[in-house]
């Protein structure tokens, strides 16, 4: 007792002492920050009084001093702006540490030393300016590691300078709010279970929280790992490998000069916005800039430059929708659709675009004789054997404009005379006599004009109209594919492709085969300086999908994560990571299964489990709950009240997010409507803002990654759950939910039930 007594007062009098040293910082800046403000808007007014006067005109060369000038006077407002701006980056970062400064202390003696060093650990760093002491270590710090991967005993830890040994004596944990401490204790494995296992009783957040309270080995050596190239991770349901993603983009931001990343050379390839949205908040409360984030139907009409493409959520809306209604598709055409995916991601038919672009030059380029002043100035056989002979490590739209600047140059060479014989020309002509001039030019840019036209229609690709011309002549297309093993219904795949590129807008196949196409022909730099991308929900993408990220990020290190089980619309296993790892050839890869889940209950994530094979094994974190029940009603009306009585329920046991999880989102729109005069619900689509709290309808295939405290999954009868693809579905929309699900159907109960 008396022991815990001093440990109290210790830590408080150290908490004091922390948060004292934090509010003089943050007074310092607070008063510098004001300081800077002033001198920015004093600066900006000068530059403004004594160049305004002065400087008008700035676009002509002969004003080339005056731009210095102006320079001279910018350079310092923009070196003033960026020590604002870091400014407030350290006040928003100190508030945040005078809320709560530190959530765990190690006490490690390293090797050789007598005594042991305390080391407390937070979410951001602070050093005593005076001593240069470190105060709060920063997580992301390379002996905070320590925290995370060992308990008491033998422990070290690696540093730029090399491996760092030691050992542990104390290993403690804090929770600290508003400044004040809670509570702390001493961590052995039991109770830092205990811990773990109080904070996943909570209610789900309203967006995804940090968790650098709770990382876990494995997960830790996945947020550091700096020497891999092309990390990827197959993590179970709930095994928060999105969060590990997250902590693993603020780790790589806060690594030393060599690595350090900033936030725009970061890039996540999220699912869709919905999800977008609910990662929002993570970065930002690790102390970092949020990255950059973009979905897939983003990078087809950056790249195509057309905004009439059908997003992914739409194709699987039409495939997933059971029954006749205005998404849904006919059976042969569902069944027609889902092959055509499969087929237009896959690896064969990237060999086979790959076999087109290479036989463009000599089939589909319509190289011409280019005559200038009554001479060919280029003959089409030498053009068209320029580009076959030229470099190929060159995009072919690169080689098709050095072609187009050399015939223009040789042209150039040759205008002088070709004017002076259009002059005269023109000066022949008595109804000219007093326009010539104008006339003769105005004929040169014609001629020019018309020149260009004809050139370029063999220098300037339209990939649209190639990609029809692939469709558009089958024998031509079985000459490309051969040697190959194509599918079955490869004529039924061919026709419906040439209906579909008929009509207005594209497909998301055709979309995502002519992105590939594009990249390869001409190529896209906006992303050249991106230099680690994170891919969330791998499973739900194809080889031609990552074809195309290798495309637009080659430079860069890749971070993967699914989980094959929560695969939409088809099915995978684990070859699916063995592609990947082709597809990139990097010099580093390496594959990690995180296969603990920690968001479900242990009754919960065994009822999940029914949809898997029975090979696959969850390892539930060990907490504990109601067992999942499913509940039949007679009709539409008795399966109403049903649903209702159960919301009720959810609220009155205090949860504060509960999910009515549909198919699709026809079904969640027909539910709404019975549903919304009679309880306060929300229907979430992809470009709806919220926050989970509340009640909300969703589509299964918009629900992964989400989490909410209580799950129901709506119409879980025959005819909308049946088949193999549809127990991942059912997989998916049961791990959503922490710590109540219960089903619901009319009709014939699912035989996946």
């Amino acid at each position: 007792m008396e022991r815990d007594r001093l440990d109290q007062d210790f830590e408080i009098r150290r908490l004091e002492q922390v948060l004292a040293l934090a509010r003089e910082q943050l007074d310092c800046a607070l008063q510098k920050s004001e300081e800077n403000k002033d001198a920015i808007i004093a600066a900006k007014l000068d530059m403004w009084e004594d160049t305004s006067r002065s400087i008008s005109g700035l676009w002509n060369m002969d004003n080339f001093h005056e731009l210095v000038e102006l320079s001279q006077y910018a350079n310092p407002v923009s070196e003033r702006v960026s020590d604002y701006e870091r400014d407030a980056a350290k006040i928003l970062a100190l508030k945040r540490l005078l809320y709560s400064p530190y959530f765990a202390r190690i006490d490690f003696q390293f090797a050789g030393e007598e005594a042991f060093e305390n080391i407390y650990i937070g979410r951001s760093s602070l050093q005593d300016g005076l001593t240069r002491e470190m105060v709060v270590y920063d997580w992301r710090s390379p002996i905070a590691s320590v925290f995370y991967r060992f308990g008491p005993g033998k422990a070290f830890y690696e540093s730029p300078g090399g491996k760092i040994t030691g050992e542990v004596h104390l290993k403690r944990q804090y929770e600290i709010k508003d400044g004040k401490l809670q509570y702390f204790f001493d961590a052995d494995i039991q109770i830092i279970d205990e811990f773990l296992r109080e904070l996943l009783s909570q209610n789900a957040s309203p967006k995804m929280k940090t968790i650098v309270e709770t990382i876990q080995k494995d997960q830790d050596m996945v947020i550091r790992d700096l020497e891999t190239d092309l990390l990827m991770v197959q993590g179970a349901a709930g095994s928060g490998k999105t969060s590990v993603a997250l902590h693993r983009a603020a780790y790589l931001m806060y690594q030393g000069l060599a690595a350090k990343l900033a936030s725009n050379e970061i890039v996540i390839i999220s699912p869709n916005t919905l999800f977008e949205q609910y990662i929002a908040n993570v970065l930002p409360e690790l102390g970092e800039k949020n990255v950059h984030s973009l979905v897939f139907e983003e990078i087809f009409g950056k790249v195509l430059q057309t905004g009439s493409i059908q997003s992914r959520n739409q194709y699987w809306e039409g495939l997933l929708s059971p029954g006749q209604n205005d998404r849904a598709l006919s059976y042969n055409d569902k069944k027609l659709a889902k092959r055509s995916m499969a087929f237009k991601g896959s690896g064969l038919f990237a060999e086979i675009l790959r076999r087109f672009i290479k036989d463009l030059p000599y089939r589909w380029l319509p190289f011409a004789d280019i005559y200038y002043d009554g001479k060919v100035v280029a003959d089409r056989q030498l053009l068209k054997a320029k580009i076959l002979k030229g470099d190929q490590e060159f995009l072919l739209s690169v080689r098709l404009k050095q072609l187009e600047a050399s015939i223009l140059q040789i042209v150039h060479e040759l205008r002088p005379s070709r004017q002076e014989k259009l002059k005269k020309f023109i000066q022949a002509k008595p109804e000219h006599e007093f326009e010539w001039k104008e006339v003769a030019r105005r004929l040169s840019i014609l001629e020019s004009t018309a020149l260009l036209k004809k050139i370029r229609r063999f220098t300037e690709l339209d990939c649209q109209e190639l990609y029809r011309k692939l469709f558009s002549d089958k024998s031509y297309f079985y000459h490309l594919a051969e040697g190959l093993e194509l599918p079955d219904c490869m004529e039924e795949i061919l026709d419906f492709t040439r209906e579909n590129l008929q009509k207005d807008g594209l497909l998301y196949d055709d979309a995502l085969a002519l992105t590939f196409l594009h990249i390869h022909i001409k190529g896209y730099t906006a992303y050249r300086d991106i230099k680690q991308v994170v891919v969330d929900e791998a499973q739900d993408y194809d080889p031609l999908h990552f074809e195309i990220l290798h495309g637009l990020f080659p430079k860069a290190h890749y971070t993967i994560l699914g989980d094959i089980h929560q695969t939409i619309g088809k099915q995978e296993d684990s070859a699916r990571y063995e592609q990947i790892g082709k597809i990139f050839a990097k010099p580093k890869s390496t594959l990690v299964t995180l296969d603990k889940s920690f968001r479900s209950t242990k009754e919960i994530l065994t009822y999940s489990a029914r949809f898997l094979d029975q090979s696959v094994k969850l390892h539930p974190f060990g907490r504990s709950g109601d067992t999942p029940a499913v509940f039949a009603a007679s009709n539409r009306a008795a399966l109403t009240t049903l649903l209702l009585a159960e919301m009720n329920t959810c609220r009155e046991m205090g949860y504060q997010s509960i999910g009515l999880i549909c198919k699709t989102e026809y079904d969640a729109l027909a539910l709404y409507e019975q549903l919304k005069d009679q309880s306060d619900i929300q229907l979430l689509k992809g470009d709806v803002q919220f926050d989970l709290n509340g009640v909300f309808l969703i589509p299964v295939y918009l629900a992964k990654g989400l989490e909410f405290d209580a799950v129901l999954i709506c119409e879980a009868d025959q005819g909308h759950y049946h088949s193999t693809d549809d127990q991942n579905l059912l997989y998916v929309a049961c791990t959503r939910a922490l710590h109540r699900l219960n089903l619901f159907y009319t009709g014939e109960i699912s035989p996946l039930l």
